[in-house]
């Protein structure tokens, strides 16, 4: 059975979503340069260094071919790689700049892309890097670039062919950023629920963890008095007043009984909190694993109906797992406190996990008791500490990798659904119980 105490968190994508939004806008920047140099060239007759301006369209389709091999090999990407990505970005676009009039391009404004993405995707150091690489660039650009050649009948209208040129960049620079700033900020509000998940996850495993100390020390503390009940029971017993008496030792019976039963959780407290030592793990199967929980929950509880049906299939070899037990006997009573009358209580198999529906004829649950599900201290019963009962519920589910659905059903009441995988309770290969 998986013994993990805290499953690892799955790696934050955030970094990835990223990195694919970047070889997205490069290869529309592909696109785009190739279009802009044959109209330029072809449409409006102007001379252009084709073969240089080739060679850099080349270099960014090879930076995306190498940057989509790097996803491939490896899922998180840091924020040193981004800011390579955009630096290399930015010196490709000044390389075309410099070849096509430098700063006189009305281009020159696509600076402004790459430093609102660096101010979106990156640390704040590292966007201030890009701030001062773009200035750079820039500044050298009106002093160092190669001139344009226009021919004779663009020479008098150099101001209008800028303008038109700096609308067209205008669109550009707009549209792209409507698109890929939606897209980032769409990938950093995921991973900052991502990241408030994991930390109300934390909170309520140390909860958790504070309400096994605490229940594990009254387990402790409990232990003494009831055998020291258990003693003195037998003890009265053989006392001859009492032992003539057939009424008082059918009394001393049900005592026992109870002190037993009393006994019994105790034992199942300190076997959830591993501090049972000595015990071999029990080996059980599916279907004999939920029929005891059945009829040992059902001696100590009182149902005019209760309909079970154990449709799992094909059995499967399981360790018993005290935890998974409590759970489920949790989950009947709260349903057997909102409806006495009937339970419904069923097993399935669905691929390769355990399905438990529990359902009840009740009032069923409240909206807010349903919007709040799984969170402590939220109960319909109106009594001091209701709602740890589902929060346990919740998060041991959760430790072993299932989950918990709860819905009101068509007809009245409530249902509870507990999917649970079954390598979460399969045996260890290596155990010397698997055979």
């Amino acid at each position: 059975m998986r013994t993990d105490p805290v499953l690892a968190p799955p790696e934050d994508a955030t970094g990835r979503k990223n990195m694919l939004q970047l070889i997205q806008l490069r290869w529309i920047a592909v696109v785009g340069q190739v279009v802009t140099i044959a109209s330029v060239r072809w449409l409006f007759g102007i001379e252009l260094p084709l073969v240089p301006m080739a060679m850099l369209l080349a270099f960014l389709v090879l930076l995306n071919i190498a940057s989509l091999l790097r996803l491939k090999a490896r899922a998180s990407v840091s924020n040193g790689e981004l800011l390579l990505a955009l630096v290399l970005d930015v010196l490709a676009l000044t390389g075309q700049l410099y070849l096509s009039g430098g700063a006189t391009n009305p281009f020159i404004s696509l600076y402004l892309l790459q430093v609102t993405l660096s101010a979106v995707l990156l640390e704040a150091w590292s966007t201030w890097v890009m701030v001062v690489m773009t200035g750079v660039c820039f500044a050298g650009l009106i002093v160092i670039f190669r001139p344009l050649e226009l021919p004779h009948p663009h020479l008098h209208d150099l101001f209008k062919l800028h303008i038109r040129g700096t609308l067209v960049c205008f669109v550009l620079d707009a549209a792209l950023l409507v698109v890929f700033v939606v897209r980032i900020g769409r990938n950093l509000r995921a991973r900052d629920a991502r990241l408030a998940d994991m930390r109300q996850q934390a909170a309520e495993e140390d909860h958790i963890v504070r309400m096994g100390l605490l229940a594990s020390g009254a387990a402790h503390e409990l232990g003494t008095p009831l055998a020291t009940l258990s003693v003195i029971l037998n003890d009265w017993r053989r006392m001859p007043v009492l032992a003539a008496d057939a009424e008082l030792l059918q009394e001393l019976d049900e005592m026992e009984a109870e002190v037993q039963r009393c006994k019994a959780i105790v034992t199942g407290v300190l076997m959830s909190a591993g501090e049972a030592r000595g015990e071999a793990p029990v080996v059980t199967t599916v279907k004999a694993f939920l029929d005891d929980i059945v009829q040992d929950w059902r001696a100590t509880r009182q149902v005019a109906e209760f309909a079970y049906d154990n449709a799992f299939g094909d059995d499967l070899q399981i360790v018993s797992d005290s935890a998974l037990k409590q759970v489920i006997c949790n989950v009947l009573d709260n349903a057997a406190d909102a409806s006495p009358r009937w339970i419904s209580f069923s097993a399935t198999r669905e691929d390769e996990a355990l399905v438990l529906a529990v359902r009840d004829a009740g009032q069923g649950f409240a909206p807010e008791m349903l919007a709040n599900l799984g969170k402590p201290y939220h109960s319909t019963k109106g009594r001091l500490g209701g709602g740890l009962g589902l929060f346990l519920v919740f998060n041991v589910l959760r430790k072993l990798g299932g989950g918990v659905a709860a819905r009101n059903r068509a007809g009245g009441g409530a249902a509870v659904t507990l999917t649970l995988p079954l390598a979460a309770l399969a045996l260890d290969r290596g155990s010397p119980h698997a055979g």
